[in-house]
């Protein structure tokens, strides 16, 4: 039992949540070969079995249900402990900003390293930035070019990725080439400074057309208008990924070469508070490359984690 890390144990239990490997690597953020490496070793370690598996199904093997919800308990014990070690200690709670996205188990993530208050004010990607470079947060998860975290002394590491799809007239839900689709531009950088940033670099490297639009159509309703008037299937900024579509549109995958949008938790550099940097190691620990570096993947120049 020496060797077992509660980290392991959080594992565990999540894919006996699931029964699906990859299900379980996607709420860890964990890559899948990564998750199924520690779960072995927690079986060696804790000498026993703990699923039966093969390439349709995962079980939990008599010791592994035996002993799940002891396991349950001791997670239960140990954050308790480090919630009362912060109340002793009086520390700050890490203030936390995001646009549209966050890991599906972020509480659960963090809730043993610090207290992490979710900041309510929902903003653009380059607003986010700015807000962690003046302090007025520790931590945001926003999209990021190597020039922001340059000019405002910022820190990066990969939390998460979406494959933009595109949202088309029509009955055809099969892959697009994305030469043959059209990406928006609002006139409003207030809004939409990163999202032009990056529209603009997908009309120049995979010839999409670059459609100059004024309405605030980048989603919602006027989006799904611009995408009937258009002819082409339209690309889907990220704040529109999962919106209701309308029954007469459709979306389809985007391919030759696949469009991902990066999201980023970024920090000050020369950030001292012990909490914050365990709060960046909890989140960002085992994400892999979430799809990003694939033989077919396409990131803009200038993406933080472009290779």
């Amino acid at each position: 039992m020496a060797g077992v890390e509660l980290r392991q144990l959080r594992y565990f239990v999540a894919v006996a949540e699931e029964l699906n490997f990859g299900r379980a690597a996607e709420r860890l953020l964990i890559a899948g070969p990564s998750l199924s490496q520690q779960i072995k070793a927690l079986e060696r370690d804790l000498g026993v079995r703990l699923f039966d598996r093969d390439r349709r199904s995962v079980t939990l093997t008599p010791a592994g249900s035996a002993l799940l919800p002891h396991t349950r308990a001791l997670l239960e014990r140990a954050d308790d402990l480090h919630r009362r070690a912060r109340r002793l200690s009086g520390s700050a709670p890490v203030r936390l900003g995001y646009v549209n996205w966050l890991p599906a188990d972020l509480m659960a993530r963090t809730s043993s390293v610090a207290q992490v208050h979710l900041d309510t004010w929902v903003a653009p990607s380059h607003t986010q930035a700015a807000r962690v470079a003046d302090g007025s947060l520790d931590l945001a998860i926003c999209w990021v070019r190597a020039e922001d975290l340059e000019q405002r002394d910022l820190h990066a590491r990969l939390i998460g990725a979406d494959r933009l799809h595109a949202i088309a007239t029509g009955k055809d839900t099969g892959e697009v080439p994305v030469r043959d689709t059209a990406v928006l531009l609002d006139d409003d950088v207030t809004s939409w400074s990163s999202w032009n940033a990056y529209a603009e670099r997908v009309a120049e490297d995979t010839g999409a057309q670059a459609i100059r639009i004024s309405d605030g159509g980048i989603t919602g309703p006027a989006f799904f208008d611009h995408v009937r008037r258009s002819g082409r299937p339209v690309i889907n900024c990220p704040k529109g990924q999962t919106a209701p579509l309308p029954p007469d549109l459709v979306r389809r995958p985007v391919a030759g070469p696949r469009i991902y949008w990066t999201w980023s938790l970024v920090w000050r550099r020369g950030e001292a508070r012990t909490a914050v940097l365990a709060v960046v190691e909890a989140l960002c620990a085992d994400v892999g490359d979430v799809g990003v570096h694939g033989p077919d993947a396409w990131l803009p120049d200038g993406d933080p984690h472009r290779r």
